[in-house]
């Protein structure tokens, strides 16, 4: 073949395949740029849904079309074309895949955030539903390059329990993190304290480990299977709000029913401004049963928002209870070793 002959089946389908190639990508840029745009003005979510999803499998596109230009413009022997043919194909159907996967995983997060259903949107769950969309895409794939997934099915069915012996830890993260996202006992946001001691919120669940923000903001990585058999308090179930109890002591020379009217009428007060601090259930004070040394004692019980609100909730009303008191001229009861010490000194004093 002489080089004429060569520059017209292989050099002038190259030259149109990389101008249709670069003409696409204009395209592809200018419709990005459009739905951004558009998206922008409408407060849509499109731009994230189909833009963020289609950036990259849309390249595949671009270079898989022109290289079937390319491939239909040559005059190369059938059987190169065949070749060519198949991988313009694997190129198309895992593109299109990718782009399915990412679409869907977008449109599930954006459909549980719009609904408010009590799915956790976690890792774990986007990963199979992509996962699933993926696996079907490479069947697919294989199956247009003439490959039968019959005996690749029955290979990896017998291969699977040699896997699944050799990845028993990894397995069992993963179907304990599927219980607990099933179960619904633990989800993301949920404040828990483990049986070890830790505490803080649930940051999200993957398909090893699930993560915990601490109150110092620092992370706890639990393996999913280790969490499912241990014992967890969930301070956000059945619901967030909860009640805390702050310990209140007197002396005796206190009226109990007018330091429990006091208790209650500061916690009323602080209703709205003090962040967190609910007015129903209404707050309540009580007399602990049984009679301390040297004084006696209340519990203030109020509703808060959540868990770590009882932290500045508790702070505020005690300093607003400590100067009612101080107001109204209720004594609070001195340590013994202080009553102890003046016994002493007023001894001494008398002796000399």
């Amino acid at each position: 073949m002489n080089v004429p002959a060569i520059v017209k089946s292989i050099g002038f389908p190259l030259l149109v395949a990389l101008l249709t190639t670069v003409a696409l990508f204009l395209v592809r840029g200018f419709a990005f740029r459009f739905v951004r745009v558009w998206a922008e003005k409408t407060h849509s979510k499109a731009d994230q849904i189909i833009g963020r999803s289609l950036k990259t499998p849309s390249i595949y596109w671009c270079l898989a079309i022109g290289l079937q230009v390319a491939v239909s413009m040559s005059e190369l022997p059938d059987r190169y074309t065949l070749y060519l043919a198949k991988v313009i194909d694997v190129i198309v159907i895992l593109s299109v895949a990718i782009a399915a996967s990412n679409v869907t995983g977008r449109l599930l997060e954006n459909y549980i955030e719009r609904l408010n259903l009590p799915i956790p949107p976690t890792n774990l769950l986007f990963g199979i539903v992509k996962g699933a969309i993926l696996l079907i895409g490479l069947l697919i794939a294989l199956t247009s390059i003439g490959v039968s997934i019959t005996p690749l099915v029955t290979t990896l069915g017998i291969g699977g329990l040699a896997v699944a012996l050799a990845l028993q830890d990894t397995l069992a993260n993963l179907f304990s993190g599927m219980h607990i996202l099933v179960e619904k006992s633990i989800r993301i946001g949920d404040y828990v304290r483990l049986e070890g001691g830790e505490e803080g919120y649930v940051e999200d669940i993957t398909w090893r480990a699930t993560r915990i923000r601490m109150l110092p903001n620092n992370m706890v990585i639990v393996p999913n299977s280790k969490l499912a058999k241990s014992t967890v308090t969930n301070y956000s179930l059945p619901e967030k709000r909860m009640s805390i109890m702050i310990r209140v002591a007197v002396s005796y020379a206190s009226d109990p029913d007018r330091v429990e009217t006091l208790l209650v009428d500061e916690a009323r007060k602080a209703v709205g401004s003090v962040a967190g601090l609910l007015s129903e259930p209404e707050p309540v004070a009580r007399l602990i049963p049984g009679f301390g040394d040297g004084s006696i004692e209340f519990t203030l019980t109020c509703q808060v928002g959540e868990f770590t609100d009882q932290f500045p909730v508790q702070h505020e009303l005690r300093k607003r209870i400590l100067r009612r008191f101080k107001e109204e001229g209720i004594s609070l009861p001195l340590p013994p070793r202080a009553v102890y010490a003046q016994s002493e000194l007023r001894l001494k004093g008398e002796s000399e």
